[in-house]
């Protein structure tokens, strides 16, 4: 099940600073990470050992003032309807609005958990004065200085009390697969598509979260399970703004799934919130597999090809170790190798190297290019190994690890890349004392 928070409010009472500040600017929540767009509004944070996604909702709401406050109203819905813990965000500065009264009266018939988080908090007389929000009825009012951070700890343990221990997720031996893209890209056809050939191999899983279908597939020598987001059931009453409900259920799907199947629209090629999914994906250790579809409605040539496949390379740097599939799923092409790359891919997930062999290799690469000497100072790896984990992580014992820098992290990457096929893969690499 995934973990997710969804920060709302009403405009200016600092939302976006709150997520700035769980997701990157403290060291202890979440890992830093190169080469990541700064406009996303979803991003991995983790407290005390469980991860979860937070996402701010203010920065989904499109549109002049006279439907912004309605535009708000749904996003609320929409956040009670996938989240799993919400943060009502308010201004000590102002009190209590008009709007922050509706927004209180939706939150109140939800059956979710609900934070009131009292922000701008930045000195003691202010405690006094966020008392007026426990006329909302909503509980504990948790006062913060989104700004500075204070009293964030003692928020972020409430939330994550609502989240199991990591251990217990429940585990299936069938390799989990995930469709996501924007909406419009072709997902509920892919994966009709590879469903069509014969009903009776399809059957539910009982017992399966109620946001997303697992759907088991059993044909062609593959066996998995098909996590499928599209075209699930949507509550009426509510006018959704679709890009931020399709960006809560692909987070979803995301974290239940194994291996990424990210598609792309050829006439629209990668954009930002693609960029997003798939930085989310990497972050979180998936395998993952780019599907551009609609290749059929492209005018090309003999470099087209080559040419779309630089520009996803271009955006998704630094990882472009990741196999890209050209696909046209109304005319059928190449829908199956789509389901070949998703099975190699979790493969390489999985895959565990000898540790003879990752040294016979490795420590003679290292050997003809070792580290280079820093303050005349020389590093001396000695022994490689793998770690045990859901994905590929190594150990570099070394005399010197302070001195290895990120260059030359990314030789190594590249070298075990080179060597032992982890294409689709993040790995993760440490350099330790000996």
């Amino acid at each position: 099940m995934a973990n997710i928070v969804a920060i709302v409010g009403r405009p200016n009472v600092g939302k976006s600073t709150l997520f700035n500040r769980l997701t990157e600017s403290r060291k202890a929540i979440v890992d830093n990470f190169s080469g990541v767009t700064r406009d996303r509004h979803y991003e991995i944070a983790d407290w005390i050992g469980k991860k979860f996604t937070v996402i701010d909702t203010g920065g989904f709401v499109h549109g002049s003032d006279d439907v912004f406050e309605e535009a708000i109203r749904d996003q609320v819905h929409i956040a009670i309807e996938e989240a799993s813990v919400i943060l009502f965000m308010v201004d000590v500065t102002t009190g209590i609005t008009d709007l922050d009264d509706d927004i209180a009266d939706i939150l109140r018939r939800s059956s979710k958990p609900v934070y009131v988080v009292a922000n701008k908090v930045d000195h003691a007389k202010l405690h006094h004065a966020s008392a007026e929000f426990y006329a909302f009825g909503l509980g504990e009012v948790f006062n913060i200085s989104s700004a500075s951070g204070s009293g964030t700890g003692e928020l972020l343990d409430a939330v994550v009390s609502h989240f199991p221990e990591p251990e217990e997720e429940e585990e299936t031996p069938l390799p989990k697969i995930a469709i996501v893209g924007r909406p419009n890209v072709g997902k509920s056809s892919l994966t009709n598509a590879l469903l069509g050939v014969d009903r009776n191999i399809v059957t539910s899983i009982a017992g399966t979260t109620r946001d997303s279908i697992r759907i088991h597939y059993n044909q062609f020598g593959h066996e998995f399970l098909l996590i499928d987001t599209a075209g699930l059931r949507r509550k009426a009453k509510v006018n959704e703004d679709i890009e931020f409900y399709s960006v809560l259920r692909t987070i979803k799907a995301l974290e239940d799934s194994d291996v990424v199947v990210l598609m792309l629209d050829a006439n629209d090629g990668i954009e930002a919130q693609d960029i997003n999914i798939f930085h989310l994906a990497e972050k979180n250790k998936k395998g993952i597999v780019i599907v551009v579809n609609k290749w059929d409605t492209i005018e090309k040539d003999h470099k087209t090809m080559k040419e779309f496949t630089a520009r996803i390379h271009e955006k998704i740097a630094p990882f472009t170790d990741v196999p890209i599939i050209f696909t046209s799923v109304t005319e059928k092409q190449r829908i199956f190798k789509v389901v070949e790359t998703a099975m190699e891919v979790y493969q390489n997930k999985t895959k565990r190297v000898p540790t003879s062999q990752l040294n016979d290799v490795m420590l003679e690469i290292i050997e003809n290019y070792p580290p280079p000497a820093i303050k005349g100072k020389y590093v001396k790896i000695k022994y490689i190994t793998q770690l045990p984990g859901r994905s590929p992580m190594f150990a570099f014992f070394c005399n010197l690890p302070q001195y290895i820098k990120d260059p030359y992290k990314r030789f190594v990457e590249n070298k075990l890349r080179e060597n032992f096929d982890f294409n689709g893969v993040p790995i993760q690499i440490f350099f330790r004392q000996k």
